[in-house]
């Protein structure tokens, strides 16, 4: 099957983005967490975190264009935090439901039975069910012309993590706690480790 630039521009709207988001493979499954100044909790699912670099420890995520109420780019603006939870087996379909256009005081915490949990006094809700989770400040956005898109660029603070994940060597095993991910936009794979290689050397 051969989809020429002119066969892809063809495409229905749908069809088109289920092809070019399954494009990428795996992703990872992070609800976001935040909260307004009022104290108005939101959650939504994204499948764009990116790891930026170690020292310091740096994470990205895409959020789309701006042209309609974004709840979590826009708290994320207003207090300058937020915490990224992974999502596991047992509340992917609560997660996947964040997704849904929710009004600006509607809580996705209480309509989809998730639980807020706030941890180290810091001001964004973490999702308890959660077995990895992190807070992260705030850094600054990169508004992408190309698309219209925006990315987040923060700073992770506290690491909270399930002690049957971590290795010893800090390595963290994500298959023990039943880490999902996601192709496309609706579709929720559990995974099946190879194997750690060596460090690659010439």
């Amino acid at each position: 099957m051969h989809f020429t630039q002119e066969r892809i521009d063809a495409l229905d709207k749908h069809t088109r983005t289920h092809l070019i988001n399954s494009l990428s493979g795996f992703k990872s499954a992070n609800l976001i967490g935040t909260q307004d100044s009022q104290g108005l909790t939101n959650l939504s699912i994204v499948s764009s975190v990116i790891h930026l670099g170690a020292n310091p420890p740096l994470v990205g995520m895409i959020v789309r264009p701006h042209t309609v109420p974004r709840h979590t780019f826009e708290n994320i603006l207003q207090t300058g935090c937020y915490t990224i939870n992974q999502v596991n087996q047992s509340i992917y379909k609560q997660a996947h439901q964040t997704s849904a256009r929710y009004d600006k005081d509607e809580s996705e915490f209480a309509l989809t039975g998730l639980t807020p949990e706030y941890l180290n006094n810091f001001t964004a809700p973490f999702v308890k069910e959660s077995r990895l989770k992190y807070s992260v400040k705030f850094i600054e956005h990169q508004h992408l012309a190309v698309n219209g898109t925006e990315l987040v660029i923060g700073e992770i603070i506290d690491v909270y993590v399930d002690e049957a994940a971590l290795q010893s060597d800090g390595f963290l095993d994500l298959q023990a706690i039943d880490t999902v991910a996601i192709t496309g936009l609706d579709s929720y794979h559990t995974s099946n480790k190879l194997m750690r290689l060596p460090y690659a050397k010439k």
